[in-house]
């Protein structure tokens, strides 16, 4: 069989980083009709890593249509933190750029307009970009003009061709969940100002490495980034990062600002700081990539230890958060009803359906007095404090919350 070729260099992909299986679509939740009538397809979850520009990346297993289609179920605005990063975001962009009533914000992959609605509190004209026409149809319900379209360079093209020129573009968790990464980057020299900025925001690679966090591996995310690779990306597309952030958000994240080649922006020493640390991690090594199999293997075993045990003792287990993450590692365990009853989800759009895979049902918050389970194992760990501030009380009946990245952790 013929090795298939990075998404960016086109370099042969000989190196395997993780084999997850046979795995449904994370965020593909069957209606009850779909479960009883047991057709659910599943696809190869193949990650590898490229020895050339180190840009690791999934097998093109799935069509982009196949997933960010009409039924796409995932709403930003159903967490409240991140609405409330998006809202820092807005603030502090505003201030740093100048940004007022003659400016233009752009939002690729804008959702249901959780980001850009802040823009607008703001007197900042907006233009969203989305390519699920439910979350878009949420976005212009409240007010954020979108076009319904996947983002490249012909889109761009497009849109400065209607005289749509952005003073600021967001790209927010999106460079990740696009196949032709290269395509997609040009997009942004199209429509960026020649003295604009752009930020994405992305889980870094590091992050998912040293805390073992390959539950944020499913098919949507088609790569897995670091600064090493994504930088390579950007200077084909005729674009240069100047400054970073580290973030605490999607178990840790860069937000990366980056401007045309020959913009006046100047690089900061954060960036610098960062690819330092970057090669001390041996990023441009491809030996640093190999072993991490065994530890996914580890995390699984140890909460199958775990689920063993509960089992054992009488104890209902549940969980909270239909999340994506959440389904890939749930798979990944072989989890299904006889181990966890239940779901509980926030989301009016998952609620009534049940997770891919594993065929929990998904129930609403409220369910949580009614099941009291005596675990809640709380699937999206990046939302950890939020979630047990909201489900606080079912310590009242001696409920304890459960994480289980990079380990299984019983908090009491």
């Amino acid at each position: 069989m013929t090795a298939p070729r990075c998404r960016f260099c086109q370099t042969p992909l000989v190196h395997t980083f993780l084999d997850l299986g046979r795995q449904p679509l994370a965020n593909s939740y069957l209606t009850a009709e779909q479960l009883a009538a047991g057709a659910e397809q599943t696809y190869p979850l193949h990650v590898r890593v490229c020895h050339n520009c180190f840009l690791v990346q999934a097998d093109d297993a799935v069509p982009a249509d196949a997933i960010f289609d009409d039924a796409y179920a995932y709403f930003s605005s159903y967490s409240t933190s991140w609405v409330e990063h998006a809202r820092r975001y807005a603030a502090a962009m505003a201030e740093r750029f100048g940004l007022g009533p003659e400016s233009l914000v752009v939002e690729v992959a804008s959702n249901d307009g959780y980001l850009l609605q802040h823009f607008l509190a703001l007197d900042i004209p907006v233009l969203g970009v989305e390519p699920t026409a439910n979350t878009a149809q949420a976005a212009i319900a409240r007010g954020v003009p979108t076009e319904v379209a996947f983002f490249g360079a012909a889109t761009g093209r497009d849109l400065a061709a209607r005289g749509q020129r952005a003073d600021l573009m967001a790209a927010n968790n999106v460079l990740a969940h696009v196949p032709d990464i290269a395509d997609f980057v040009a997009g942004f020299r199209e429509v960026l100002k020649d003295e604009g900025v752009l930020t994405f925001e992305f889980p870094h690679l590091l992050n998912l490495l040293e805390k073992v966090q390959f539950d944020t591996i499913y098919h949507e995310h088609y790569s897995y980034l670091s600064l090493l690779a994504v930088e390579q990306v950007l200077r084909a597309g005729g674009l240069r990062p100047f400054d970073v952030e580290r973030l605490a958000t999607h178990g840790g994240s860069l937000r990366l600002f980056c401007c045309h080649m020959g913009s006046g922006h100047e690089e900061t020493d954060a960036l610098g700081a960062l690819r330092a640390d970057e090669q001390a991690s041996g990023l441009g090594r491809i030996e640093t990539y190999a072993g991490f199999a065994p530890r996914v293997e580890a995390v699984r075993e140890s909460f199958r230890a775990f689920l063993a045990a509960e089992k054992a003792a009488g104890r209902k287990v549940a969980a909270y958060g239909a999340a994506a993450k959440g389904n890939t590692f749930l798979n990944f365990c072989g989890t299904t009803t006889d181990d966890i009853v239940a779901v509980f989800d926030a989301s009016l759009a998952k609620q009534g359906r049940f997770l891919p895979g594993s065929h929990l049902p998904i129930l609403s918050p409220e369910s949580v007095r009614d099941l009291r389970p005596d675990d809640l194992v709380i699937l999206p760990w990046n939302l950890k404090d939020e979630i047990m501030g909201q489900m606080a009380f079912i310590r009242d009946w001696g409920g304890r919350f459960v994480t289980a990245s990079p380990e299984t952790r019983v908090i009491g």
